[in-house]
């Protein structure tokens, strides 16, 4: 059984010379389809048309996670792009509790008896991520919450530059 840790972690600044986008939307079933064809659109555009797959899925898993688990009429997403990575953040305005992998274990072995169909996620965003995290905003009053992760560009060994 792995299982995996999340700690409360700001949202990370913008990197200088970034690129920031915004999408808000209502909490609706469609969400998910909706902000991954957003990140899909500014990726497939850029130079990170390598990171697209990635950042579908994650984002999928945590816009999902917010329309299915919290009360929030709607949900905001960020993408920060830069020449090196990229920072897609889900904030949603009514936090349950912080989100944490480590209720969940790693997906069974194909064909394993009681094998889960969800609860994965934020298992597979880890696996996925450079770095992620999460954090409630507003104390013993939570007022929204931030689910964060950030996708990089390999870097080329033999040359020490990012690959386009």
């Amino acid at each position: 059984m792995t299982t995996v840790t999340a700690t409360a972690t700001p949202v990370p600044p913008p990197p200088q010379g970034a690129e920031t986008y915004r999408l808000t939307l209502p909490s609706t079933a469609t969400a998910p389809r909706i902000a991954r064809d957003f990140v899909t659109s500014l990726l497939g555009l850029g130079r990170h048309r390598n990171l697209v797959d990635d950042a579908r899925l994650c984002v999928t898993e945590v816009v999902t996670n917010a329309h299915r688990h919290t009360r929030t009429p709607l949900i905001r997403v960020r993408v920060t792009v830069n020449r090196k990575q990229v920072t897609v953040s889900v904030a949603d305005d009514k936090p349950w509790a912080l989100p944490t992998p480590s209720a969940h274990t790693a997906p069974a072995a194909p064909g394993a008896a009681g094998e889960q169909s969800s609860g994965r996620g934020l298992v597979l965003v880890e696996s996925l991520a450079l770095a992620w995290g999460s954090t409630i905003y507003g104390g013993c009053s939570p007022s929204h919450k931030t689910v964060w992760f950030t996708l990089a560009e390999a870097r080329n060994e033999v040359t020490g530059r990012w690959n386009p």
